[in-house]
């Protein structure tokens, strides 16, 4: 059973990846490197953070690269803030009387900014911040505190994250709300792999504050679930193609699963709704895929697709929710061309082809 938690700070409670990817840049510029998209800087950044600046300015002294970096950062840490589902939490975490710590490389005065503007600091038993290394103080907090490692989970957004819990003897969950891609958290082999706070609540509720089901096998606790998605197009002939870290930072298509007592196209409606903040029109099916065992999806499961067409007629502006980092409307031949998941690619050729 789970008693104890150590969060990670960011990217795990608060999104500052922005800031973070700005500041990063300004260091770059001045140390006369170029500067990186942040698909670049997701992928390169690492903890400890030395490494990245060993790999990229190791002409330039550390103390330098941390003034430029902070002073920049400081400007810009007005677009922290905390992440969806985050919230609710650590007030679960408070409702169930679980201890909970912080381990983060944030420094102490941009923690202090930071926590005030979220009040995540209050749901804190004690924070360690400022730790560069946090395998080297992971000991220290499980000693200092008398906590037992069997019951205690590290959750973070990086691999460092999962290298520090696994040095320090505890559980790991790996969260897809931060730095690291799926496939960089899957080489970690962390225990857990979820979405967000959110998913993890929902996991140590149904099992009673355990990781994984207790009584059940994993094929009688997760049943095949059946989910909707749409090709859709808008008025000027292109399709809608949405990226998401939980499809491996795929190209695909908006949809999600269908609740109890919904029709197909009920829930379909709503899901786009939800995701893109489309009203559709126009709805067809083209097919059904099974969709099991994939390694493109950041879970083990079971899906039924159900795949249609759709339209957005007129002028409707996309909305995405937490759920995807970015869309794009393009000719259907140009979206065969991205890196898309394997479902939506036998979608769009379907669609393609007509067959």
């Amino acid at each position: 059973m789970i008693r104890n938690i150590i969060f990670d700070w960011s990217g795990t409670l608060v999104d500052d990846l922005p800031a973070v990817w700005e500041a990063s840049n300004h260091v770059l510029v001045q140390a006369g490197r170029p500067e990186m998209t942040l698909e670049q800087f997701r992928a390169e950044f690492q903890l400890p953070f030395t490494t990245f600046y060993d790999k990229h300015t190791p002409h330039v002294p550390m103390a330098q690269l941390e003034e430029w970096f902070h002073t920049r950062f400081k400007e810009v840490q007005g677009s922290v803030c905390a992440l969806p589902h985050a919230g609710r939490f650590v007030e679960f975490c408070r409702e169930n009387k679980l201890r909970t710590f912080l381990l983060s490389t944030v420094r102490d005065d941009h923690f202090v900014v930071q926590h005030l503007a979220s009040g995540f600091g209050d749901f804190l038993e004690k924070p360690y911040t400022g730790v560069w290394d946090k395998r080297q103080k992971i000991h220290e907090i499980i000693a200092e505190n008398k906590l037992n490692p069997d019951e205690t989970l590290f959750i973070g957004d990086m691999k460092h994250d999962i290298e520090t819990a696994r040095h320090g003897g505890v559980h790991s969950c790996a969260v897809l709300t931060g730095y690291n891609t799926l496939d960089d958290l899957r080489g970690a082999s962390p225990d857990l792999i979820v979405e967000h706070l959110g998913e993890l609540r929902e996991i140590l509720e149904a099992n009673e504050l355990h990781l994984k089901p207790q009584p059940k096998q994993f094929e009688e606790a997760h049943p095949p679930v059946v989910t909707v998605g749409a090709l859709i197009a808008n008025d000027a002939g292109e399709v809608l193609m949405i990226r998401t870290h939980k499809w491996s930072n795929l190209w695909g298509i908006p949809g999600g699963k269908v609740k109890w007592g919904e029709t197909s196209e009920d829930a379909l409606r709503r899901e786009i709704k939800e995701e893109t903040a489309l009203d559709i029109t126009d709805i067809a099916f083209v097919l059904v895929q099974d969709c099991i065992h994939s390694k493109e999806f950041y879970r083990d499961a079971h899906f039924v697709l159900l795949n249609y067409t759709a339209r957005a007629p007129g002028e409707q502006p996309v909305t995405l929710n937490d759920e995807a980092r970015e869309f794009r409307w393009l000719k259907l031949a140009t979206a065969l061309t991205l890196p898309i998941n394997a479902p939506t690619r036998k979608l769009l050729e379907t669609v393609a082809t007509g067959n």
